[in-house]
């Protein structure tokens, strides 16, 4: 294409790295972490240890393949060189529907997080704000979207940073009728393991759903300033964070509280917490928090959405309408499309009730598990093609990415015999759907 028809490398490693944070640190941790309690009890611990060492092997090799091909513009260019065209079609779209799934819910989630505070407009309403919201961002340019995920982001690690520094000080002192339990509460009730090896397989899907997004490096390529140099840097100082940041707060969460009593109440687990400190409005402080979380994460799901549409219009595989670009340099057709969806997902939402975020977080649950595994593959059948060992490379390769396939692959059985069956069914369903389209369009494929 055109150079005034490229898109512009502006975000830098600080840009990529928090995007990657708000992608990850949104519903799954403020929302899905009573489920996650509920499922194992405090082994939740072991659980997101487990998911953090299978994610820094799958990003590891993720920003091998960026730096070996710093011609790559997501990482459908990445898979597609080692693995071939359907394996890249499929992860294109499974991502698509990701992301498209996750805006959807989280759109709904925001709105009621919104009516907390006004309770007089309905859920519609304040849905569509912010749907604009998020939509003007997206619009405004490369450079405004990753300036805002990076202060979105900010926002929330610094205040996972206090509920850590509160934790650990209602852990270990004892001030006015509050008195210090230490870590009494990770045995005491049915032990640490309180529903066994099925418990903790079950939250395994709560977990990899949490860790999902952080994947989001790799459809920054094409708009990061020297890709090969910054994406290796911003796995690094990324999953970092990541893993603190979901390891510590649970740990201190299944400390303070006993872990069957987290799932009965309404409120977070994090807003227990900062009761139990005596700070004042902790309710409020909280939701205001859980509301940019997940509002920050669906910015960075509609970036991804969007280059997903822009790409696969590059490369002739959808009308060039998606690849237009505007004076600011961004796919408008293609984040429109995609932000036509956060109002189906109202529609839907207001049908299944309750229940949509649960349903949606277990199939988006399934659909990290494949994306991981098909980039864990890629990376595999990358070492057998020309390799330059000069540049960032994975050290203890091939263990390091076999060890996080074959976990893959084991969490994927445990998760098929634990999860609901209209969970897997819906999911299967969608698989098949891509598959088939694949099939019909194979010949029209670059």
């Amino acid at each position: 294409m055109r150079d005034n028809q490229n898109l512009q490398r502006t975000m830098t490693s600080r840009h990529i790295m928090m995007m990657a944070l708000g992608g990850a640190i949104g519903a799954g941790l403020f929302k899905g972490s009573s489920s996650a309690i509920d499922m194992a009890g405090p082994s939740v611990v072991i659980a997101y240890l487990i998911g953090g060492i299978i994610l820094l092997f799958i990003m590891q090799g993720l920003a091998e393949m960026a730096v070996q091909n710093n011609k790559a513009r997501t990482f459908r260019d990445l898979v597609q060189s080692h693995l071939g065209k359907y394996p890249a079609y499929f992860l294109d779209w499974i991502y698509w529907k990701m992301w498209v799934l996750n805006i959807a819910a989280e759109a709904v989630v925001s709105a009621i997080f919104l009516q907390y505070w006004f309770p007089q407009y309905p859920i519609w309403f304040l849905t569509l704000l912010v749907s604009v919201l998020v939509t003007v961002v997206n619009l405004l340019s490369v450079k405004v979207f990753a300036e805002t995920e990076y202060w979105l982001a900010l926002i929330k690690i610094s205040v996972i940073i206090l509920f850590i520094l509160a934790g650990v000080l209602l852990l270990f002192v004892s001030f006015g009728s509050h008195e210090a339990v230490g870590f009494s509460n990770l045995t005491e009730h049915d032990g640490f393991f309180p529903n066994g090896s099925v418990g903790l397989i079950t939250a395994m899907l709560v977990v990899i759903y949490s860790y999902g997004g952080t994947e989001i490096i790799g459809v920054t390529l094409a708009e990061t300033k020297n890709p090969e140099k910054v994406v290796p840097k911003a796995v690094r100082s990324t999953l970092t964070r990541i893993i603190a940041f979901y390891i510590f707060p649970f740990f201190i969460i299944v400390s303070l509280i006993p872990w069957n009593e987290v799932n009965g109440v309404q409120e977070s687990p994090f807003v227990m917490v900062f009761k139990m400190i005596g700070i004042p409005g902790a309710d409020h402080i909280m939701n205001a928090v859980i509301l940019l979380a997940i509002i920050s994460s669906m910015n960075s799901g509609l970036y991804g959405s969007s280059r997903v549409l822009y790409t696969q219009a590059v490369d002739g595989r959808l009308p060039k309408v998606f690849a237009k670009l505007s004076k600011r340099k961004v796919p408008v057709y293609a984040i429109l499309t995609c932000t036509s969806s956060l109002y189906v997902g109202v529609i839907i939402s207001l049908v299944a009730g309750s229940k949509t975020f649960d349903y949606l977080m277990g199939s988006l649950g399934y659909t990290v598990l494949f994306i991981w595994l098909i980039i864990g593959l890629a990376h595999v059948k990358s070492r057998r093609n020309s390799f330059e060992v000069n540049s960032y490379h994975v050290k203890w390769f091939p263990y390091t990415t076999w060890f996080a396939i074959i976990a893959l692959l084991l969490i994927l059985v445990g998760v098929i015999f634990t999860t609901s069956f209209i969970i897997t069914s819906i999911t299967l369903a969608i698989y098949l759907l891509i598959t088939l389209t694949y099939f019909f369009k194979r010949h029209q494929i670059q």
